[in-house]
């Protein structure tokens, strides 16, 4: 029996009750951590909620997803009073940041973003602004790199520090490559569902030491999906029948 836990989640893109409905069958204690590899907001209809949530759990660790790093450009900027000096800074970058972020989905978490005080859109912004952009863990005797999306421009001999931001946030893994002979690598962003060669769409799926985890829960017929890597036990919500 595993006394203290460590769980991995990703891509929960604003599905609060598919997350909570997770949580409740993982049965997270106090004592276990829940890592997040990103794309907590967007798509699904409360992302502002469910970061809200994890925000009250101290026993969460999140990895920044592209969504996070979109969110944070562009809701910095929105937040601006409107000025002579607001609208000049209006330049080219700031306008390919927001249809970046548009076209991926931000709907929602402008919205639910537009409800909050002050106080609260600060913090979190400040929360995002504080997710971790990889982890390395030891859990069952195995060790794991978490990372949101891949290891873009691998390199054997490249250390982990000297990829950029844009390579591990956005660049899909090569699940038809093994990276690592003594480590997993443990990825989101990349939905089960399009990974060509898995036999099971919608389910985790690992090959060639990668582990990827995003089942697609803004998808129809996706869902939330959760490992112990301790145990390597699965996990999964109900499936998301229709399309937010």
């Amino acid at each position: 029996m595993i006394l203290i836990a460590t769980y991995v989640i990703s891509d929960i893109h604003g599905q609060y009750d598919m997350f909570i409905e997770l949580l409740d069958k993982i049965d997270l204690k106090e004592d276990d951590t829940l890592y997040i590899l990103g794309d907590i907001i967007d798509r699904g209809p409360h992302p502002i909620k469910t970061l809200r949530k994890i925000m009250e759990m101290p026993n969460v660790i999140c990895i920044v997803g592209n969504h996070e790093v979109m969110a944070i450009e562009c809701l910095e900027f929105l937040m601006k009073e409107i000025t002579d000096d607001s609208i000049a800074a209006f330049g080219e970058d700031i306008m390919a940041n927001l249809m970046t972020w548009r076209l991926n989905g931000c709907s929602t978490t402008i919205d639910e973003f537009a409800e909050l005080d002050d106080e609260t859109k600060h913090a979190v912004i400040d929360f995002m602004k504080e997710f971790l952009i990889y982890e390395e863990v030891t859990a069952g005797g195995k060790d794991y790199l978490l990372v949101h999306a891949g290891l873009g421009n691998f390199l054997p001999e490249k250390d982990i520090e000297e990829y950029t931001l844009y390579e591990l946030i956005w660049d899909r893994a090569d699940y038809d490559f093994q990276y690592f002979d003594d480590k997993y690598v443990v990825t989101g962003h990349t939905p089960t569902q399009i990974i060509e060669e898995n036999p099971a769409p919608g389910y985790i799926y690992k090959e060639n030491n990668h582990i990827a985890i995003d089942c697609g829960a803004s998808m129809p017929g996706g869902r939330l999906a959760a490992i112990c890597l301790d145990t390597g036990e699965e996990y999964y919500s109900s499936q998301h029948l229709t399309q937010q």
